[in-house]
């Protein structure tokens, strides 16, 4: 007969090889049947595995860091459909291979929910990845380059969650516009992408350099898609006015701005 530890490594049940001696020992103590102790012991292992999957998966994705949806201070961004972030959260939009658009200006939370939502889809087992959208461009033409691209547009189209993060802040040239359609006409309908921009749809067309392409970008990110247009203050700026930074002008100074005719500030 085969002993038991040579059954759970051939079984390669390494967790709950690992903690085999303190489930028998809490087992004892609770006077568990053999089926409760099965289940217990199958839980340990299943528990492991998991654990272990979810940080090969988020490894593999790249994250800039591991935000949570319970982090995010909903609060502070009073703009936000709660309801249609709960939804999100839920990931039919993965199931059904849909996409997710985050627009609003610099510092709102953009990022946060996308990777929030990324953690989410990793925590379910799916396969996730996150690029800048410089990076993401760079990764193309580099494969052009290496008369590669198709191979590079089929391990793009793996990921369940492809987010994009920072769409707008640089133009694009024709040709990288040309390249970046491709990958969301390989992506149509057969995984979902999320995309944070600091611009509306309006101006997509100077970022891509070409309204033609713009437009048919547009077509098949937003035929099965979920958006949420950000419209509030800058977390950055909060932390900053908290340490005493950055200063709120009263009403008064305010009016007299208003008077004298000034515009407020814009963020590029």
């Amino acid at each position: 007969m085969i002993a038991l530890d040579q059954l759970l490594s051939r079984l390669k049940m390494d967790h709950l090889q690992a903690s085999l001696d303190s489930l028998c020992e809490h087992a004892s103590k609770q006077d568990l049947n053999y089926r409760e102790f099965l289940e217990q012991a199958l839980a340990q292992e299943w528990g492991g595995r998991h654990q272990k999957g979810l940080e090969s998966r988020l490894k593999q994705a790249r994250l800039p860091w591991i935000k949570t949806l319970e982090q995010f201070d909903f609060s502070f961004q009073p703009s936000i459909d709660h309801k249609i972030v709960r939804d999100l959260a839920g990931l039919g939009f993965v199931e059904r291979s849909e996409n997710v658009v985050l627009l609003g200006p610099p510092g709102v939370g953009k990022t946060h929910l996308a990777v929030a939502l990324a953690v989410k889809a990793a925590e379910a087992g799916h396969r996730v990845l996150f690029m800048t959208l410089d990076r993401l461009v760079s990764t193309l033409v580099r494969a052009r380059q290496e008369n590669r691209l198709d191979r590079q547009l089929q391990q793009l189209t793996y990921p369940k969650v492809l987010v994009l993060d920072e769409m707008g802040y640089l133009p694009m040239t024709r040709e990288e516009a040309s390249l970046f359609f491709r990958l969301i006409n390989r992506r149509y309908e057969r995984a979902s992408t999320i995309v944070t921009s600091n611009k509306s749809f309006m101006d997509w067309g100077e970022i891509f350099g070409d309204q033609v392409i713009a437009t048919a970008i547009l077509d098949r990110l937003l035929h099965h898609s979920t958006t949420l247009n950000i419209k509030g203050e800058s977390y950055r700026l909060k932390d900053k006015r908290r340490a005493g930074l950055v200063t709120t002008p009263t009403t008064k100074e305010e009016g007299a701005s208003h008077e004298a005719g000034s515009e407020p500030m814009k963020e590029h």
